[in-house]
């Protein structure tokens, strides 16, 4: 696993790899700020940040590090403000612990963090998926209306029309539809 752990702390930054020494394989390494951090380089697994307070910097340049490459980020702070946990975890924070730093807990927080990351990234692509899934079946459906209303159908043989075409292309049935409904837009005159 390679870890990073940004802390400007060094007597912190030790409490955290005292909790780690039992882990292997482990590559850590340290930056004293996210924005000294290497990620591209170093491409961690997972990212330990631990601060008094987490300030608006920080969790700005977490949601940017984080955005394109999802990855677990454990926050270890001395000390919280009131919104500051819901704002760490819209940046991407897994795990928020505000005056928890001891050893003998790092490695559980971090099994936790890591299982709560992989079920929601899951989600967004269940999530993801579904919204996909709807947004065919809607084109689908009006191609299906289109055809039967210019043909005089009804809608099993619609469907039929749509599948066939689909399947001397070979392409989805939502692509097929999509295309229908683009090329009937253009000949109405829709600048869609």
């Amino acid at each position: 696993m390679r870890l990073l752990l940004v802390d400007p702390d060094p007597a912190r930054a030790a409490l955290v790899a005292e909790g780690l020494a039992d882990m292997s394989p482990l590559v850590l390494e340290r930056a004293p700020s996210l924005g000294e951090a290497d990620l591209s380089r170093f491409k961690p697994d997972l990212i330990i940040i631990a601060c008094d307070s987490p300030d608006r910097d920080t969790l700005e340049g977490l949601r940017e590090a984080t955005q394109n490459n999802p990855r677990p980020v454990v926050m270890f702070v001395d000390r919280s403000d009131p919104g500051a946990a819901e704002e760490a975890v819209r940046a991407g924070v897994a795990a928020y612990i505000v005056d928890g730093l001891q050893p003998a807990r790092v490695r559980p927080i971090l099994e936790v963090a890591m299982t709560r990351f992989q079920l929601m990234q899951q989600l967004r692509s269940d999530l993801a998926k579904a919204q996909s899934d709807l947004a065919s079946r809607k084109t689908i459906e009006r191609a299906k209306g289109l055809l039967m209303k210019e043909r005089q159908v009804e809608e099993d043989e619609a469907y039929a029309i749509l599948r066939k075409l689909a399947m001397n292309s070979g392409r989805s049935i939502a692509a097929v539809a999509s295309d229908l409904l683009s090329f009937h837009g253009a000949l109405k005159g829709d600048k869609s």
